[in-house]
């Protein structure tokens, strides 16, 4: 028999408005949306002066990543904990590719790492290398396996850099196949050059990592990137856009009919290129590729994000200690890039965009989980309605929750935000039915999450 849960008496928020309403849960699915009487059998979740919310999707992590030497510290299990507790129901991590003509054996890898451990669903995009006949060949696999997205890197020379005849083949292949490209766009090349520049010139503290990749670098690989795309016909994301700069590069592609988008970060929304200059450690937990930016890009990249040239906002979250950070406390380009926010991205969403009016509820609704899925893919996630799975959170607008090791469930031994307080936070949030966090406690077992494969549909590969 099904187990039933009705969520009462709350504000239900869709991309498209808002309606006062119950949630009828069957099983692993959405029932009803509306006046529900609730079966005697039902479990009733009371969520009076409550917002409730589609469950967040984030389409850009990194747990257990092996990069620069070493592993980011969330697993599987941490990982989705405490995107659980920020109202994250669904993430798609990137599994990437280790060995030279195979991408079966990355794909096998994240899966063992996955398999048995998560607490929300998940799913994988596959980053690309090299582009060897192999790789090639292995995309359709990845697409059969359910993997219908391919991220290439336009930066870290020597290590996961991509040149631009393996972008245009992977493209080129992922079109075939109705498979979406994904760049990570900076100018590796020019990157690489100010990097050794600054470092033979005495410059190791965290700001030259910003300072040595300036704007320009991510503007001009972003063009490159869309022009490429243009040419060879294929649907292209560019992920992590952190400035005014990149992303006018992407509304440009548009304009000329490119079937060009992107996403940006809730951090490049928030933090300043002035975090990398606090002192000794701390500037070093800042450390993020592409860096952050002078503070004017804030109100650039919300109007993006509000005219539909950006689509999205995830995290990228890739957390680092600060034992692993410090390593490159002399000498920033040993730094390893990566943030751990995968738990805050709806706190800070919320009182970065919604509080102040430069986004409405529907609008972070919309940013944060209907367009992802629609994007990626989750055919069954995204929305509140009949059908779908039953991925909810339930947002209390009038508790406060103080950031701080004390409520953070990230693997980290630092919060980037401790001493400051969320004026909203997460009472329940729901996957597929089934309570994995309750008012700070995570409910679950490591397991309940499980893969979910991935198609495109056409309209997901039409211009926006």
């Amino acid at each position: 028999m099904l187990e039933t849960t009705v969520i009462a008496n709350g504000t239900v928020v869709s991309a498209d408005g808002e309606v006062e309403a119950d949630v009828l849960i069957e099983g692993e699915k959405i029932a009803a949306v509306g006046a529900v009487d609730a079966p005697d059998d039902a479990t009733v979740i009371d969520a009076s002066g409550c917002f409730v919310l589609p469950g967040l999707i984030d389409n850009h992590t990194h747990l257990s990543m092996p990069f620069m030497g070493m592993m980011s510290a969330d697993d599987y299990d941490t990982g989705t904990r405490a995107a659980a507790a920020g109202g994250v129901t669904c993430l798609v991590d990137f599994a990437i590719q280790r060995e030279p003509g195979n991408l079966r054996s990355a794909l096998s890898e994240w899966q063992g790492r996955a398999e048995g451990a998560a607490h929300v669903d998940y799913g994988f995009h596959m980053a690309i290398t090299e582009g060897s006949e192999g790789v090639l060949d292995d995309m359709v696999a990845m697409s059969e396996n359910g993997v219908c997205s391919f991220k290439l890197f336009m930066a870290y020379k020597g290590e996961l850099m991509a040149r631009d005849d393996v972008l245009a083949a992977c493209m080129e292949r992922a079109r075939d196949l109705g498979a979406l490209t994904m760049v990570h766009a900076e100018n590796g090349d020019i990157v690489d050059l100010l990097v050794k520049r600054a470092l033979a010139a005495g410059e190791t503290s965290p700001i030259y990592h910003a300072l040595t990749r300036p704007e320009f670098v991510e503007a001009e690989a972003t063009a490159r990137a869309a022009r490429i795309a243009e040419y060879v016909g294929a649907p292209l994301f560019v992920v992590h856009v952190t400035c005014g700069a990149a992303a006018a590069e992407i509304e440009t592609a548009q304009a000329r009919g490119a079937n060009v988008t992107g996403e940006t970060c809730v951090q490049y929304l928030i933090n300043t290129i002035d975090d990398l200059r606090r002192p000794g450690i701390e500037g070093c937990r800042y450390v993020c590729s592409p860096p952050l930016r002078d503070a004017v890009n804030h109100e650039l990249l919300w109007g993006y994000l509000r005219g539909g040239v950006l689509e999205s906002i995830s995290t990228d979250h890739c957390p680092f200690n600060d034992e692993q950070k410090a390593r490159g406390l002399e000498n920033f380009s040993l730094v390893p890039n990566g943030l751990a926010l995968v738990q805050h991205r709806l706190a800070k969403l919320w009182d970065e965009g919604v509080v102040p009016g430069r986004i409405s509820r529907s609008q972070l609704v919309d940013l944060t989980s209907t367009t992802i899925a629609r994007r990626f893919g989750l055919a069954d996630k995204g929305s509140l309605r009949p059908g779908k799975d039953a991925d909810v959170v339930v947002l209390d607008p009038a508790a406060p929750r103080p950031y701080g090791l004390e409520t953070s469930l990230m693997n980290v031994d630092y919060d980037l935000y401790a001493g400051e307080t969320a004026s909203a936070s997460v009472r329940h949030t729901i996957s597929r039915g089934t309570l994995v966090y309750d008012r700070g406690q995570i409910v679950t077992e490591p397991g309940h999450g499980r893969f979910v494969p991935r198609t495109l549909a056409s309209e997901v590969l039409v211009s926006p």
